[in-house]
């Protein structure tokens, strides 16, 4: 009973805000985004998927065969895109500097801040799993970087990346797992948000291992 309680209460509140997407400018996410539209639906790419919000009701899906099917976007990856699209900074652009996402300097607490167990349980998830890190980061439009057993930028948004660097466990250290993001990323969504993204990035990944 709980957990079916808490599932519908997540499904209300994307419902909610599916409704108060309908509520703003959508020729400005347009023009703000450069996306893709028609009269029925929005475009948007996320960590290489195919998103479209429908301009009439306001539910997110996605698909990877150009929409011929089609699935619900879940919880997280729904509410990244509607705080992306509605309650961006104006002039939100990216400053091309990385910061580690436990260290913003804007951010006073949280469930991302430093001492939690939200990248720590991550890290151990992907303990002996580099490789295979490696390959799902490719297959969601990763680009190799130095430094660490696995490390990528990926493409969260096509305006707008982050980084996955892991480094595997040894004799002397665990397994750990770092985010890095732009510097200006809460320009672009709120820091409630930057959580469900980076929750919907981890499953991302899991899902292609």
């Amino acid at each position: 009973m709980k957990i079916r309680q808490k599932f519908s209460n997540y499904e209300k509140m994307k419902d909610e805000m599916a409704g108060t997407f309908l509520q703003y400018d959508q020729e400005r996410m347009i023009r703000k985004f450069g996306l893709e539209h028609d009269g029925a639906f929005l475009y948007l790419g996320c960590l290489n998927r195919h998103y479209r919000i429908n301009r009439q009701n306001g539910q997110v899906s996605w698909s990877e065969d150009a929409f011929r099917t089609e699935e619900k976007a879940d919880y997280n990856e729904a509410m990244t895109i509607y705080d992306v699209l509605c309650c961006s900074g104006e002039d939100c652009h990216p400053a091309h500097e990385w910061v580690n996402v436990k260290s913003l300097s804007s951010v006073r607490g949280g469930t991302l801040e430093k001492g939690s167990d939200f990248f720590h349980n991550a890290g151990k998830y992907f303990e002996g799993k580099a490789d295979a890190l490696s390959r799902a980061c490719e297959k969601l439009g990763g680009k190799r970087l130095e430094k660490g057993d696995a490390a990528y930028e990926l493409p969260l948004f096509p305006f707008l990346s982050t980084i996955v660097r892991f480094w595997d466990s040894d004799e002397e250290f665990p397994a750990s797992l770092q985010i890095l993001v732009d510097k200006n990323i809460l320009d672009y969504m709120h820091y409630e948000t930057l959580m469900f993204a980076i929750s919907h990035l981890l499953n991302r990944l899991k899902e292609e291992m």
